[in-house]
């Protein structure tokens, strides 16, 4: 009965070992990465009126997170959601400093022939109040993509996205 119970105590600290994960660290642009909840709006071309949410997509979701090569200055901008806005994941210069991004003619990743331009953009921590009317990190960004079709026609210069950091919060969703 002893060697049972040795064997078990032996198993059971083998198995409690094994199971301890490894802290991870920080990531280069971890201030910066998260998921948003974002508004599209567009600007007439001469700059005149902003036109409100003009495809009536209401808020979906896109994604800020590191780079695989885990540098300050460069970061990954993504629409995850296939059926949302543009589908586009570019790289984007960061600057963790001042929590500004930009990028010019990015190639975008979701599908071939097209690039990204994104110029303005910025996260304010704790410049946002959520739907529930918590504070949350406010993110906005203006978005051209190469292949957009509306553009050409004068409709707009570029497209304006604006929102704040998931909560985790049913009510903000």
């Amino acid at each position: 009965m002893k060697k049972i119970f040795s064997i078990l105590a032996i198993a059971l600290a083998v198995l409690a070992v094994s199971c301890q994960k490894d802290p991870v660290e920080n990531t280069a642009c971890v201030d910066m990465a998260g998921q948003w909840y974002v508004t599209m709006d567009g600007y007439y071309a001469d700059g005149s009126e902003m036109l409100e949410d003009p495809f009536g997509l209401g808020q979906f979701l896109i994604l800020t997170s590191n780079s695989a090569a885990n540098i300050a200055t460069e970061m990954i901008l993504a629409d995850e959601e296939d059926d949302s806005f543009w589908n586009f994941r570019c790289k984007v210069n960061a600057d963790p400093a001042t929590m500004t991004f930009s990028a010019t003619d990015s190639e975008n990743f979701s599908y071939e022939d097209c690039t990204v331009t994104v110029t303005g953009g910025k996260i304010v921590k704790g410049g946002a109040k959520t739907p529930s009317g918590q504070p949350a990190d406010y993110i906005e960004f203006h978005i051209l993509f190469s292949d957009d079709t509306y553009a050409p026609k004068g409709y707009w210069d570029d497209m304006f996205i604006h929102g704040y950091r998931y909560t985790g919060l049913a009510a903000d969703e």
